[in-house]
């Protein structure tokens, strides 16, 4: 997240994670977090009226505790508002929110490999339904320049949050769980998932 408050991303399909770390290495990138456990919970209002605004709070916990906001900007697709501080409890945080009215509306899991490269911040990030890297910076032109040292110029692109990929994969699946972890996508088969994501990506492209 930048000084102003935005976000600039673009967030890549892979489908070998390990390989972009080795070239993330070669280019003399710093991992400045290893791989990480990371565990999310959403919250929303009754009524649902975050989500409808298309804004985000989250409560995350892997190495440290942040409590994130983030809503939609008018000035690209790329970009969103996002104010993060942190905290020093997640389950009093937890409470403090329920207290002022917002419920869990759902929980989900990944682990995440954290590398800085230039002015850019990437994440190899594995989801229950798949790898993707994510890359963040201060432009799109910044960005563009760590996606083609990375040679994924031709990866498939996603617009969509993780939570929005995971909704369309539960509806189009008809899946039983509310939440996105490990344990309930064990038994599902990863090349179905691929399919549906790969065509997700190529008609938001």
């Amino acid at each position: 997240m930048s000084a102003t408050g935005t976000e600039t991303e673009v967030k890549l399909w892979a489908t070998d994670l390990a390989a972009i770390a080795d070239r993330l290495s070669a280019l003399g990138a710093e991992c400045v977090q290893p791989r990480t456990a990371e565990r999310n919970w959403r919250y929303d209002r009754p009524d649902r009226s975050l989500s409808a605004r298309g804004e985000v709070l989250r409560l995350r916990q892997d190495s440290q505790t942040r409590l994130t906001f983030k809503a939609p900007h008018s000035s690209s697709p790329h970009t969103r508002i996002e104010l993060e501080i942190g905290v020093s409890n997640f389950e009093m945080t937890d409470r403090l929110l329920q207290a002022l009215g917002f419920q869990v509306m759902w929980c989900y899991e990944k682990f995440r490999t954290t590398y800085r490269l230039d002015t850019c911040e990437i994440a190899l990030d594995e989801l229950p339904f798949g790898d993707f890297v994510e890359i963040e910076g201060d432009s799109l032109m910044a960005i563009e320049a760590v996606v083609a040292q990375l040679g994924m110029g031709d990866a498939p692109r996603f617009r969509l949050s993780y939570s929005e990929l995971f909704f369309r994969l539960r509806d189009q699946l008809q899946l039983p769980f509310r939440d996105l972890t490990f344990e309930n996508f064990r038994a599902l088969a990863r090349a179905d998932l691929t399919k549906i994501l790969l065509r997700e990506a190529e008609q938001r492209a």
